[in-house]
């Protein structure tokens, strides 16, 4: 190994000895190409996850036979395995990037260590270099030229001082950007597990619905349209009966205690944004559909299993299934969550809830995923906004559905337009 002189001018000329660092030369561009790798089967998994939902959406507006019913669910199974196809590519790319991050980091470190010696090493040299006053110089029989040949030394030991500890606080600033890239790929990491996780449990369900649907039609299309009449006769009554009980209610409601109308108060539930039916007396309210009570609600395009959040911070007061009393007859799966504003709001048709009763949650936090549970024309989100004053959970017996059911319900004049909230 060379050695530098610790003159003045040798340290100067060890500043410009550039240290070597390992590359991991064959090993970083390896874990390069796998992530390059994995993001393109990733791009080919997005393209066959829509092409799949554009088949269900094309297949939903088919007429209700047993077997396009049979086909929807298949090509839901094939769309969900292929998003926990997508989900396990992210994880693995995800993993890569964070090998690539260590790697990263570890160069960055090694890098800043060896800066802050060389730093040190100068600024300790400088310092004996400085003990020496012009007069000393003059004294020992140095000439002039001399005296200023150092004083020129000195001012280039200044620059490269600064030099030095601004390279230094560059390779900091970068080591930064990586660690906070690291953290956030790490929660993303986390995050995506979950979501696995959730998909699978999805897919089970999708399954299970499947074999309980061939089981009770015995695959035959005249015992899918009994069981379709069946529930179109419940709904309507299990409708009725629930209009007749909440007419009857009479909670009281203080206006002044509710936020102001347009004040936006209430985050959009999904991330993209497409409403089918809005609140009130719509058109497919007035073609029978309710009983004449209107929509009481806003309905949002969801496919099935996309990620539904809490339009506010509060505390989930209830989850539920109707469907386990009364099959197609009212919400579904559904989450209500109370706000500290005098709101409440009501999330219904999941097909997998997230959150449980006396959960607090936050503005934004994933609280289940979308379904076509309960009374549904199609897979959709619905939302309801209430004045909390005006509507309680309750545990009722259906006559029609010759069952207990609990579910939200609400004087008339609770309910609000979401739309005016949002």
């Amino acid at each position: 190994m060379s050695r530098c002189r610790l003159s003045i001018l040798g340290i100067v000329g060890c500043l410009f000895l550039v240290p070597f660092f390992p590359v991991y030369g064959e090993t970083i561009t390896d874990l390069r190409t796998k992530i390059t790798q994995r993001n393109t089967a990733i791009a080919i998994l997005e393209k066959e996850i829509a092409d799949f939902q554009i088949q269900i959406e094309t297949t939903g507006k088919e007429t209700k036979t047993l077997q396009s019913t049979i086909r929807y669910i298949d090509l839901e199974q094939k769309k969900l395995s292929a998003e926990i196809k997508l989900t396990a590519s992210k994880i693995t790319a995800v993993n890569l990037r964070l090998e690539e991050l260590s790697r990263d980091i570890h160069q960055k470190e090694g890098k800043i260590g060896i800066s802050r010696d060389a730093l040190s090493q100068t600024i300790r040299n400088l310092a004996d270099a400085d003990k020496r006053t012009l007069i000393e110089i003059m004294l020992s029989g140095g000439t002039l030229s001399t005296v200023w040949g150092k004083v020129d030394d000195l001012k280039r030991f200044e620059a490269h001082v600064r030099d030095d500890m601004n390279s230094t606080k560059e390779l900091k600033a970068g080591l930064e950007e990586v660690q906070t890239e690291t953290e956030m790929n790490r929660k993303k990491l986390v995050s995506l597990r979950a979501d696995l996780g959730d998909k699978n449990a999805m897919l089970a369900q999708n399954k299970k619905a499947k074999s309980e649907l061939l089981l009770t039609t015995k695959n035959k299309e005249t015992e899918y349209r009994k069981i379709l009449a069946q529930q179109v006769a419940k709904r309507n009554v299990f409708e009725k009966e629930l209009l007749a009980f909440e007419s009857e209610l009479r909670f009281a409601i203080d206006p002044s205690r509710l936020p102001p109308s347009g004040s936006g108060v209430l985050l959009w539930p999904l991330d993209v944004i497409k409403i089918t039916q809005e609140f009130g007396d719509t058109a497919f309210a007035k073609s029978g559909a309710y009983n004449g009570k209107g929509h009481n609600g806003v309905d949002f395009k969801a496919a099935v299993g996309t990620r539904v959040k809490a339009t506010l911070s509060g505390i989930v007061k209830g989850i539920g299934d109707t469907d386990t009393v009364c099959p197609g007859a009212s919400y579904g799966k559904w989450v209500l969550i109370e706000h500290q504003n005098g709101l409440s709001t009501l999330y219904a048709h999941f097909s997998l809830i997230k959150v449980t009763e006396g959960q607090g949650v936050a503005t934004g936090e994933v609280i289940g995923y979308s379904g076509d549970t309960g009374y549904s024309t199609g897979p959709h989100l619905h939302v309801t906004v209430y004045a909390t004053q005006g509507m309680r959970i309750m545990e009722r017996k259906s006559s029609v559905c010759k069952g207990n059911y609990r579910m939200p319900v609400a004087d008339l004049k609770a309910y609000l337009n979401p739309l005016l909230y949002l």
